[in-house]
């Protein structure tokens, strides 16, 4: 029997302490307005950088922390509970997946770069498919709604069977309208306007990388949803604590007590399966890569009940931009779906889970 234990240790405990200080401070809801609609703060990215965040799962012989993706599975839920306007996920999986590939003259200078904060890399979720243009594409292929697209100088993709980092003098700075004021772009893989190409690895070792780095980011991003749908639910248990209806306070009626008590629970079961498949990670668990994509699955879910809930419990005052619960809401819909269909996710989480094997 397989015995898991999340208690965080004292190390993780200090780091939990101080990023949440340091997030409570540099991101309160004025910034993460003021972030919109693109999404992207980058003074708070200079900062955060400058803690060393996103190389926190780099080897240090590579010049990261040497720590694991628990670490940042703690920084991942704290900037979910701040909606932080930077992508510290997004970062933290691309650097993680160019150090670990074998050195070469090419890739240093990316790994140095995107450890020093001096290179902020991204990773395209989805396979492109190599060969032909296409409408509106390029002879290299086009990596549709690249979280932090918009914004990253290095957006690492598989095209074919190929893992290709694609640099850009200058990222586009403008993204499609989106509810949760990401940063996504498409992203030309091909070479032209100043881009310079670096095939990192073909073939199925390509194609695992790539794998493997698509597991992180869904590990990652589960927490910071745990994150996300976490702060939505104090700010709604707050309000229905302090606003009256009929002369008595809202958080009386058992209609909304039931509701946020059923929220409580998910929510801890939430937590439960996202630090799971991140401890599953640094334990190199095969089985790692399906418990990312469960944990993904569930926390959006419980995440956007939590934030639906807390909306509800303001009355009309949830949708008034002025009142934060709106904020959580709309990232608590949104941050998920550039993951793709999630009908598609449950069925291969079915396949890999109870698809019949050869004898």
């Amino acid at each position: 029997m397989r015995v898991v234990d999340l208690a965080l240790s004292d190390d993780q405990e200090a780091l939990r302490r101080a990023v949440r200080d340091f997030f409570e401070k540099e991101s309160p809801p004025e910034v993460v307005r003021d972030a919109e609609p693109l999404g992207f703060d980058g003074a708070l990215w200079r900062k955060v950088t400058g803690l060393g965040l996103a190389a926190i799962a780099v080897p240090e012989e590579r010049g990261g922390g040497g720590a694991g993706f628990v670490e940042l599975a703690v920084a991942a839920e704290l900037l979910g509970r701040s909606l932080a306007p930077v992508p510290l996920v997004e970062a933290a999986v691309a650097t993680t997946l160019l150090a670990a590939l074998p050195p070469s003259p090419g890739l240093d200078p990316l790994v140095a770069g995107a450890v020093a904060g001096d290179l902020l890399p991204t990773l395209a979720l989805a396979p492109v498919r190599a060969g032909g243009a296409g409408a509106g594409g390029t002879a290299g292929g086009v990596a549709r709604l690249v979280p932090a697209g918009a914004v990253a100088d290095l957006v690492v993709a598989l095209r074919g069977d190929e893992l290709v980092a694609v640099r850009r003098p200058a990222p586009p700075g403008a993204a499609p309208a989106n509810l949760g004021a990401m940063p996504v772009a498409d992203v030309p893989l091909g070479e032209g306007d100043g881009a310079d190409t670096l095939v990192l690895a073909t073939g199925p070792d390509a194609v695992a990388a790539h794998a493997r780095a698509v597991g992180h980011w869904q590990a990652l991003t589960a927490v910071a949803l745990l994150g996300v749908g976490t702060r939505a639910f104090e700010l709604g248990l707050d309000y229905v604590r302090q606003r009256r209806a009929f002369g008595v306070l809202v958080g009386a009626f058992q209609s909304i007590q039931h509701r946020l008590a059923d929220d409580a629970t998910a929510l801890e079961g939430a937590r439960l399966i996202a630090y799971e498949a991140a401890w599953a990670h640094d334990a190199g668990l095969a089985e790692a890569p399906t418990l990312a994509t469960m944990a993904l699955l569930f926390t959006s879910e419980v995440a956007f009940a939590a934030a639906s809930a807390a909306l509800h419990v303001h009355g009309g005052y949830g949708y008034a931009l002025e009142y934060d619960v709106q904020l959580y809401f709309r990232r608590a819909k949104a941050w998920p779906l550039v993951a793709g269909d999630p009908r598609a996710a449950y069925a291969g989480v079915a396949h890999r889970l109870f698809a019949p094997t050869e004898a």
